[in-house]
């Protein structure tokens, strides 16, 4: 009996935190919180403003570009600087323009997510040291070179050099930068590990020159929350810091519960961090179509806002798939201890194709159709739409589920293998790399260029290429048909991805899908047949 009311109790419990977390009440909450944002980015409209993805990504309707730094690399004994996330572009972004602003949140009810409290503040660092010792080489370089001339030269000692990385290190800032939040014997154990990261990025084969000729000053990370005191008449320019600011912005406020709030309209409740963990509440909603159409989504109220973004996510659906794009069909379930239709977070079933009407009442969004040329390789990645609309390449590797039209291609150039996510499938990568490798290398030889698309062109595409250029690429990215791929190690492969990471900026592969690309690697020779059972990573 005792534990049945338990139970009971819990229940209830969990109604009403659904309850609570509504879509409206997400929506709702998102839009309040972009208006901090905007204001944080018109104090610096110079800089340009990156969502961190995903949840980043729901707090303003246009942004100038997106990262991917996770928290997890920052939680509490599990720091990490991950050279599959390096995010060179956001540094290059930032020597180009003088800093960035960085958009985030979280709802743990902190005033910062770890990805901005640790992971930033690692990365920051961490490149900044990689600079340093490079700087420090071209001294050297340079007064070995005028020895030689003046032929005075003697071999420079350790502590030369040592003096060297010291003297540089006193010109660039590569100190370690955390908030105040931060807990000294935590930054102690950060600071541990400082070298060995360094010595990672090193390693990984990043471009750590052109890094160096960008940036001017040493990237240094500013934290920005809904409680930091700003004065208007004292903003400083960011020309004026002898740092390159990252500006980290957490959008939503950091009282950690939920608030009630009332309009002249509705009442609703404020949830922190609304836009994290969007498949648990988003319906389908990506923030793209949400910015195209906020006005009428929250001016329709909490009591018909879900059944109103149904329909705006079917007709999207529909006006995508009419075009060719990627348009997997949403379906959604009613909460299982809700069964009233009048509760406003029950959500009718999608209506039928046949009985909706597409009007132009709702501000579509059209997919990504850009295509990443990966240096000179004449490899190209990109998006299911990408391939449907380009006929600028030779030959097309299509990993999408959905097959695409290419009029202008034949069965000698245009190979589809519906690869799909390694949460369904496992092995599925593994099992097609072999047919990939082998349709790239006999277009390759015919000089042909190449696309590689999938749904989103950032996880199964990049994956295949990587094991392209790892299998048919010697070192300096020439294509030399296999001939220089003896075996794979991790640090080779990383390697790969890092020099691709430099083009596909967009590139988010997951870590099932690497195992995958190693595991098929390490197997044998590209040509040869895909082993029957992979390899542990």
């Amino acid at each position: 009996m005792e534990d049945e009311k338990k139970l009971s109790i819990y229940r209830a419990a969990r109604t009403i935190k659904r309850r609570e977390n509504t879509l409206y009440n997400a929506l709702r909450s998102i839009k309040d919180d972009s208006i901090f944002v905007g204001e944080i980015s018109q104090l610096w409209p110079d800089l340009p403003l990156l969502a961190n993805l995903r949840c980043g990504l729901w707090y303003f309707p246009k942004f100038h570009s997106t990262c991917y730094f996770k928290s997890t690399d920052g939680h509490t004994n599990n720091w990490s600087f991950n050279t599959s996330r390096l995010n060179l572009h956001v540094a290059h972004l930032a020597g180009q323009k003088g800093g960035c602003i960085i958009v985030d949140s979280t709802r743990k009810g902190k005033r910062f997510p770890d990805s901005m409290s640790k992971t930033i503040p690692i990365w920051t660092c961490v490149f900044n040291r990689a600079i340093v010792n490079h700087r420090s080489r071209m001294q050297d370089r340079a007064k070995l070179t005028e020895g030689v001339n003046s032929d005075n030269h003697e071999s420079e000692t350790c502590d030369q050099h040592a003096e060297n990385t010291r003297q540089a290190s006193r010109e660039w800032d590569s100190s370690l930068h955390m908030p105040l939040w931060v807990s000294k014997t935590e930054k102690a154990s950060i600071e541990e590990r400082l070298e060995g990261w360094t010595k990672e990025l090193e390693a990984s084969g990043a471009d750590i020159a052109s890094l160096a000729s960008c940036l001017k000053k040493p990237l240094r990370p500013l934290w920005i929350s809904q409680k930091t005191v700003i004065w208007l008449n004292e903003v400083p320019d960011h020309d004026s810091w002898d740092f390159t600011p990252i500006i980290l912005v957490s959008a939503s406020s950091s009282t950690g519960v939920i608030q009630h709030r009332t309009t002249s309209e509705f009442s609703w409740n404020y949830i922190p961090g609304a836009g994290d963990d969007e498949e648990s509440w988003a319906r389908g909603l990506s923030p793209d179509l949400f910015w195209n159409n906020a006005y009428d989504i929250i001016n329709s109220g909490p009591d018909v806002c879900n059944q109103k973004v149904a329909n705006m996510v079917e007709k999207d659906r529909v006006y995508r798939a009419q075009r060719g794009q990627n348009a997997p069909q949403v379906t959604l379930k009613a909460p299982k201890s809700l069964n009233s239709t009048s509760d406003p977070s029950y959500v009718e079933p999608i209506m039928s194709l046949d009985n909706l009407d597409i009007k132009n009442d709702i501000q579509f969004c059209d997919d990504d159709s850009t295509v990443y040329w990966l240096g000179t390789t004449n490899i190209a990645v990109g998006t299911a739409l990408a391939a449907a609309n380009t006929t600028c390449v030779g030959c097309i590797l299509n990993c999408g589920q959905d097959s695409v039209s290419a009029c202008h291609l034949n069965s000698e150039t245009y190979l589809h293998l519906p690869i799909v996510n390694c949460k369904f499938d496992r092995f599925s990568l593994r099992n097609n790399l072999a047919s990939a490798v082998n349709f790239v290398k006999l277009n390759l030889r015919k000089g042909k260029t190449l696309l590689v698309s999938c749904q989103n062109g950032e996880d199964i595409s990049v994956c295949v290429c990587l094991a392209i250029l790892t299998a048919l690429f010697d070192d300096g990215g020439t294509f030399d048909d296999g001939k220089s791929f003896t075996h794979i190690t991790k640090l080779e492969m990383r390697r790969q991805l890092v020099f691709l990471c430099k083009f596909a900026v967009k590139a988010r592969p997951s870590r099932g899908n690497l195992k995958q690309v190693y595991s098929f690697l390490s197997g044998g020779r590209a040509s040869s047949h895909t082993p029957s059972a992979p390899d542990t990573m």
